[in-house]
């Protein structure tokens, strides 16, 4: 090493930047050129995933050279727009943490968590990390966190106001009427051809911000809806699910077993933990599900013989990781503050970890998580297509095939509401569609013939 070369080359250093669509939609560019960079940056992002390596500067240079791109151009300012905006956001992000890192102990060296950090943020920032850039950003978190709404919703909220805030931009969304926010839902139905369901979820988040944060109550809000549309769930026969799991092994085929005999959802199926299960009684506790419900589920008991071999396997892996020093797993920031030692114990391991343990870029800690939900979704679907499925096959769509079968059994609907967590029964009624000859069992005239 030269006597003035650095320690650790800066192009190295991963770049840490989750909410980097969020300042891409701040940045007043113009549509078409903000659509394109989100596009070129998605791309490159999902090459260093499918890579298992971080997001550095080197490794953009990398992708640009090796890559046949449509558009290199357009690629490369894309990419260093992302650059210098992670690294100011991480520079903003150190300043603030600046305190708090003097009695923190201090993580690996950027090199050693270049190695093994991935880019994808897998857990909320810390609550006091993350309190928002501009005035009304900063009231519309005081307002999601006093109403103890989940982080996926308030990265959702925040996204939506930052899109109308650039719609209305240079004035604050908080100046706004309910002619503009009728003029923005209407753009989004009428220019971008928004779903209902999208144009619904950007209404509430606006509501939300008026009256919430800015504590406003919005006249009838006139506006062009979006055309309601009906989605039929897509759903496995008893032929195509045996012919799925014969295509899985090993941990990945107990995973894909589990969601669809008990109904989870992706997040529910890897959020688990030691002590949601409970083999005696033939259940699972799915806590913090969709809109923060708790419900219990049944527990399918053809797999009690191999979730006992996984606790197994989990109590060496716990053990070893005790003996290695590695710190508990993630917690709750409010429960982690509350029960410091909690993440060291046995019942708050995930049922389903990770092979190896990563650096948590919010506290600089090497720790062991649970399995990504990228390498999961990628067995399902090579599963599917082995298995020469024809459909579109995702995680969920083991939870459609769940419901459906049920209800093609003959279990009340209320039941199956309940093991699904849905809110409404009507909600619940969309599996009544793609039963085998549902209602009635009406037959087709061809059928006759």
């Amino acid at each position: 090493m030269q006597p003035n070369q650095p320690a650790t080359d800066p192009n190295s250093v991963p770049l840490f930047f989750p909410h980097w669509k969020h300042a891409l939609q701040g940045s007043r560019m113009p549509p078409a050129t903000e659509a394109t960079y989100c596009r070129e940056i998605l791309q490159f992002l999902h090459h260093c995933k499918t890579q298992g390596a971080p997001a550095t500067v080197l490794r953009a240079k990398r992708y640009l050279e090796v890559s046949e791109l449509d558009d290199a151009a357009c690629a490369r300012d894309a990419l260093r727009w992302f650059v210098r905006a992670a690294r100011v956001a991480m520079a903003a992000t150190a300043s603030e943490a600046g305190l708090a890192a003097r009695s923190t102990p201090a993580p690996t060296s950027p090199a050693a968590a270049a190695s093994t950090v991935s880019f994808r943020q897998k857990e909320p920032p810390r609550a006091r990390n993350d309190l928002g850039s501009v005035e009304w950003e900063r009231a519309l978190i005081a307002a999601v966190r006093r109403k103890g709404l989940l982080w996926r919703t308030e990265q959702t909220y925040r996204e939506w106001a930052a899109r109308f805030a650039r719609f209305i931009a240079p004035r604050p969304p908080r100046t706004a009427d309910q002619r503009e926010v009728g003029a923005f839902l209407s753009a989004l139905a009428v220019e971008q051809r928004a779903s209902q369901s999208t144009q619904k979820q950007a209404l509430n988040a606006l509501v939300f911000l008026f009256q919430e944060a800015f504590g406003r109550h919005l006249p009838e809000i006139p506006f062009q809806r979006a055309k309601a549309g009906r989605k039929i769930p897509t759903v496995l026969t008893q032929n195509e699910m045996t012919g799925l799991f014969r295509r899985l092994d090993g941990r990945t085929k107990l995973m894909a077993e589990l969601a669809y005999g008990a109904g989870l959802r992706l997040m529910e199926l890897l959020r688990l933990r030691v002590h949601h299960v409970d083999l005696p009684r033939l259940q699972l506790q799915i806590y913090d599900g969709k809109g923060a419900k708790h419900r219990v589920t049944v527990l399918p008991a053809v797999l009690v013989p191999e979730l006992e071999l996984q606790l197994e396997r989990l109590r060496q892996l716990h053990a070893e990781d005790r003996t290695a020093g590695l710190p508990g797993v993630w917690l709750p920031e409010g429960l982690a503050q509350k029960y410091t030692r909690a993440g060291e114990t046995f019942e708050w391991q995930w049922l389903f970890p990770s092979r190896e343990a990563a650096i948590d870029p919010a506290s600089g800690l090497r720790r062991r998580h649970h399995v990504s939900d990228a390498a999961f979704q990628n067995a399902i679907r090579a599963a599917a297509r082995a298995a020469g499925i024809t459909k579109r096959v995702t995680p969920h769509v083991l939870r459609h095939s769940f419901a459906t079968h049920l209800l093609e059994s003959g279990t009340d609907i209320r039941t199956v509401q309940d093991l699904l967590g849905h809110e409404s029964v009507e909600t619940t009624q969309i599996y009544t569609h793609v039963m085998v000859k549902p209602g009635l069992g009406v037959r087709s005239p061809l059928d006759r013939v």
